[in-house]
Order: C-alpha cells, then structure tokens, then sequence
C-alpha cells in the first residue's frame, strides 16, 4: 500500500473520524503494513497492549483461553476493523488473543504516536467511547432479563397476520419474535445459549439464498446482503438478537422466524435501507423462500448436533487420556478386587483406572456412529415433505451449497415426506449421550467409594480437595466434582426420556414436539461436555493413591486365599480362609506361619506383574 491507499483506508475506519486530513497523513506515514499469514498470531493474551491494528483484507479471530486451556471465539474481525484499542487508554497486557484465520493484510500503529498528539488522541477517544459503548450494548442484552428489552425510545411499526405492533428499533428481531417473547416466557434458556444452533440457522438461510440465486429466484443484491449477514451471525455477531425460548409451540416456527427476521433486518443495513423496511428485503419472501419451519428448522438442528457432537468427543477424549496416564501411574498399585461389594481377588490400581478409560473410549465410535445420522436432512421438502412453493430443482442445488459452507457430508433424504415427520435420529442420538451418562456416573461412584473414609471407609485413593465438605464438622472433605457428575447424568437420563415421549408424541405429517426434543439434546451435551471437564481438570489428574494401605487391605484380605489356590491347594486354601475369619489374622501371616510359602514366595506371588497375568 503507497500513502494515498493508506489514506483512503484510514478515512474509511469509524476510529479516524473527526480527524484533519493532515492528522490522517501524520497516522498513515507512520504506520506499518504487514501481511499476516493464516495462524499467526497478532497479539497474544497477557502480552503488553504496543499497537493498534487495523484490517486492511482478510480476517482475524479474537479469542480467549480458558482456565482449562480450551479456546473460547469471542468474534471475527474483517476489512475496516480495528483491534487493541486499548492500547490508547490502559498499559494493562491484552486480555484476549488475536489469530489471522486467513492472510492478511494490517496496518499497525504504535501507540506513542497518538500519545504524542493531544489532538489526535482526544478525537480518536471519544470514537472509542463510542464503539465500546455500542459492543457493551450487545454484551448487556444478554446479561438482562428479556422483558427488559421491551423499553425503547424509538420503535418501528411491524404488521402480520394478527396485525401491528411497535417493535424496539435497536433490535433485529421483528414482530413474530416479539409475540414469541410474551408468549414463551417458559425455561429462561434461549437460543443465544446455543452458538452452533444459532450458527447453523445461519448456515441453512445462506445455502437456501445462494440456491434461490442460481435458480433465478432470488436477485443478486439481495442474495449478497443475505449472505453477508449470514457470515457475520457464523462469526458470533449478532447472537444477542436470538432471544425465542428453546421451549415453545408452533414446532420451532418461532425460532425459525426470529432467524429470519434477524437475516433480513442485518441486510437491509448492508443494502443501505432501515431497519423493518421488509420491501427490499423480508423475512419471509426472500430470507425464507423455498424454506419451510418443517424442513429449515430440523436441518439446522442436525448440522447444530454435529458439531456439538464433535465438541462433547473431544472433551471425552481428553478424560480418556488422563484415565490412561492414571492407569500407566497406578499400573505398580496392588489392591483388592471387590464383587457385589466384597472381596474377590487381587488386581492393580492401574487396572481400575484402564478399565475406566477404555469404558469410556467406547462411547467416542458410539457417538460419532450415532452423530453420522443426522448427515441426512430433508431440505426442499418445505411443509410436510412434498416440496411445495420450492423449485423442483432446489433440493438438488441446496444440498451442494450446505456441504460447502458446513463442511459436512450433508445429503439428502431418500423419502422427504418421511424425513419431515421422523425423529427417530435424534431418539438414537439421545440414547448415545444417555449411555455415556450412565458410564460417568458409575464411575462417579466408584471414584466415590474408592476415596472413602478417610478413616472409616475404602481410602485406597485421595481425590484432590475442591472445598470443606461441612458447615458442622471440621476436617470433612467431599467428593463434590463426581458427586456433580452423578447429578449431571440424572438430568441427561431424564432428558433422554423426555426426547422419547416427545418423539412418541408426533402426530401424521409432522412432530410439533421437536423444540423439547432440541432442548434436551442441546442441554444434555452441554451438560457432559462441561461436567468431563471439571472431572478431568479438577478430579482425575490430581487423584493420588494410598498404596502401602492397599496392599495392608491386599495382605488382610480372605479373597487373597484365592490368588494363592493354585500354590497352596484348595483345601488348604479353605483352612486358612475359615481360620483367618475366625481369628482376625491376616491370610498373609497365617500362610508364613504355617510354613506354606516362605516370604519371598509369597510376595512374589503377590507382585503385580504376577497377580495380572
């Protein structure tokens, strides 16, 4: 870029506006342009604010790490956005990173450029204020209760089929949202909670603008608006405006008109119109068209699952690794195997911990397996799956579309009036993510019972304490992380029968009970991908073990008589078992002092390589 296109560009930044044309010279001579390529880092967390950065092409990612080490999307930055402003007003380190998700080109300016010039810095502050204001806007909405977002200063007037309502201006939604809102004041948990749902509508109304487009139905203006705002809802703008309850009637048309309304408000702004003016571009005539709630609503829903499916096996994948290396820790461990709570033979500590792990890893192909299903949607079918007021060609140009923007092997459904009434992928889906539920939660309990006592029950194991366990009784520490683990899978199970009975509940051509079906899935996901976590990073890797009071338990135990029958024989094996109840002696001791195997016979016989085999 020469000075003059730098120039151009930096009068193009809302961030310069006010300034002179020679205080936007003095900027452009002293900034730097950079190519940035995909993946590099622009700034990162905790590393001291220097520059502000200002996107000339290409886009960049902010995100944040979380305490787990995972990274959590903030937003997505493109041409004419500016990053690190903070810069200018704190020397506080950046409290987020920022990652070129495609090349890039940036001018970087330095901050003492500006704290050099009073004049430039004062205009470029209050343009500040300006954008922080806007953004905490969006932030608070979501943090507000939603009848608060019923007050506005200024309104539009909305009409439909039951007639006029003023909408607040400052907001996309429109008027079949604004209904939804009073009408659906039910779980508190709305779309918003749900970014890949809310992404994946996203996904839905671009395939179906770009289809109508190349069918001849839908004008290139209007597609391109269409498409832009879609791209900025899939890069986490927006999302505040997705305000139906999960929970509704109407088989999820509220949520379906509320994308709507969002897509088409959003692009009457990129096409230079107001907010409401729906000639030059409606909800449903342009953003909806070829679309039904019946067949938009379900596939967004399955792209949603599959990508939170991805999510849910990662995590489970990292608990399994950090069950393995607790396994490959404890392989060394001796200790009691138990039976219907008794003592059965010896095993190692590595053993418990492998089994865990490999119970687990099971349910990764279950879920992938079961996730696969939903690959399958019934796009173009419209109402009840004969395709009417769609082109007879769109399901075939719309599918194409749907792989290219998902990256998923989406394709469409042999019998789309079958695919409309049919839940049954979401029954099998819900059955995986029960099962896997089960699983935690049984080894919740073990985890439970193994770290018992610490005087008075198994204690072979010590779970890392999280917090005091009583109001009342000092020194009392819980097993609080498995215990919240056992209360998730209650609600995942009772989630999965809810999925049932509503699955049950269709009625001919249609399932009306869908958004509950949607809501427990969504939830139950949410729920195990969180709980995973807190077990993996606040419970299995700081899990320590009692090792000389498992092998004490190992040496004291009747079941050890069984380890020794192949050496000793079973008659005497029954002799030292019945002698060892009768009298409290150790099986250990009494097999020494009968002479039946000398010490380093027994111990040997007693190694964990031996006792595995």
């Amino acid at each position: 870029m020469d000075i003059y296109d730098k120039i151009l560009f930096i009068n193009s930044i809302e961030l310069f506006k006010g300034l002179s044309a020679e205080e936007v010279k003095l900027i452009a001579e002293d900034s730097d342009v950079r190519q940035i390529r995909r993946g590099d880092l622009l700034f990162r967390e905790n590393e001291p604010r220097k520059e502000i950065f200002l996107i000339a092409s290409g886009r960049v990612e902010l995100y944040k790490t979380t305490a787990f080490g995972d990274e959590q999307r903030i937003t997505f930055f493109s041409r004419f956005d500016f990053l690190g402003e903070g810069s200018l007003m704190e020397d506080s380190p950046h409290s987020t990173s920022a990652r070129a998700v495609e090349d890039s080109i940036i001018l970087a300016l330095n901050k003492e450029l500006f704290r050099a010039s009073g004049s430039i810095a004062l205009v470029i502050l209050s343009n500040i204020t300006k954008v922080v204001s806007r953004r905490m806007r969006y932030a608070n909405a979501k943090a507000m209760n939603l009848t608060a977002q019923y007050e506005s200063g200024k309104t539009r007037l909305e009409h439909d089929l039951l007639g006029d309502r003023d909408v607040p201006y400052e907001y996309y939604y429109g008027i079949q949202t604004l209904r939804a809102l009073e009408n659906f004041n039910i779980s508190g948990i709305t779309l918003s909670f749900f970014p890949d749902f809310i992404n994946a509508l996203a996904m839905v109304k671009m395939a179906a603008a770009k289809a109508n487009h190349e069918l001849g139905h839908l004008p290139a203006n209007i597609t391109d608006a269409i498409v832009k705002a879609c791209q900025e809802i899939i890069d986490n703008r927006f999302h505040s405006h997705f305000v139906v309850d999960m929970i509704q009637g109407g088989a999820g048309t509220s949520t379906n008109m509320n994308a709507n309304e969002v897509i088409a408000n959003r692009a009457l702004e990129i096409l230079g119109h107001e907010r409401g003016e729906y000639v030059y571009c409606h909800p449903n005539n342009h953003v909806n068209l070829s679309q039904s709630t019946n067949d938009a609503y379900p596939t967004a829903i399955k792209i949603a699952l599959m990508k939170a499916n991805e999510k849910l096996v990662n995590v489970l994948q990292e608990l399994t690794q950090a069950l393995h290396k607790k396994g490959r820790e404890f392989s060394h461990v001796i200790k009691m195997g138990r039976t219907q709570l008794q003592d059965a033979v010896p095993m190692t500590l590595g053993q418990t911990f492998e089994a865990f792990a490999v119970t687990l890893e099971e349910e990764v192909h279950q879920l992938n397996r079961t996730a696969a299903l939903f690959a399958e949607v019934n796009m173009g079918g419209t109402a009840i799956g004969t395709g009417i007021n769609a082109d007879p060609k769109y399901s075939d140009k719309v599918i194409p579309y749907l792989r290219m923007i998902t990256g998923m092997d989406i394709r469409l459904a042999r019998n789309l009036v079958e695919a409309t009434q049919d839940t049954g992928d979401f029954v099998t889906y819900s059955g995986s993510i029960k099962r896997l539920a089960v699983k935690l939660s049984k080894m919740s309990n073990d985890l439970r019972l193994l770290s018992s006592g610490p005087r008075a029950g198994f204690n072979e194991i010590n779970l890392p304490p999280m917090q005091p366990g009583s109001t009342i009784m000092p020194g009392k520490v819980n097993p609080v992380i498995p215990e919240v683990v056992n209360q998730i899978a209650f609600k995942v199970i009772g989630n999965d029968l809810t999925v049932s009975l509503a699955a049950e509940a269709g009625q001919l051509e249609l399932n009306v009970m869908e958004p509950v079906i949607v809501q427990s899935l969504f939830e139950s996901i949410e729920m195990l991908k969180n709980g995973m976590l807190v077990l993996k990073n606040r419970c299995i890797t700081g899990i320590t073990a009692n090792e000389e009071h498992c092998r004490d338990m190992v040496q004291r135990s009747i079941g050890l008589v069984t380890a020794l029958n192949p050496y000793i024989g079973y008659d005497a094996s029954t002799q030292i078992a019945k002698e060892a109840l009768e009298t409290g002696r150790s099986v250990y001791d009494l097999v020494l002092a009968k002479g039946l195997l000398s010490r380093e016979e027994l111990n040997k016989i007693l190694d964990p390589a031996t006792m595995i085999k």
